[in-house]
């Protein structure tokens, strides 16, 4: 795993405690955190994360912010 999927999980994790604390109450927030996790199951860990997963992964943290 890269440097730059490291730091992709880190924020991956931070979006999953959000989630976690705020119990699923925001369906669209929650479908943008799993099809980051779909995704990322995808992705080849080796190579520098995709555009779609950069935008997914800003997407979500956008809801997330809209929801803390």
């Amino acid at each position: 795993m890269n440097d730059t999927f490291k730091e992709l999980k880190a924020r991956i994790r931070r979006l999953d405690e959000v989630l976690a604390e705020r119990g699923g109450a925001d369906l669209t927030f929650a479908q943008a955190v799993s099809r980051v996790h779909r995704l990322v199951r995808r992705s080849d860990r080796s190579r520098e994360p995709t555009p779609e997963l950069r935008t997914l992964l800003e997407r979500a943290e956008d809801l997330g912010r809209k929801v803390a």
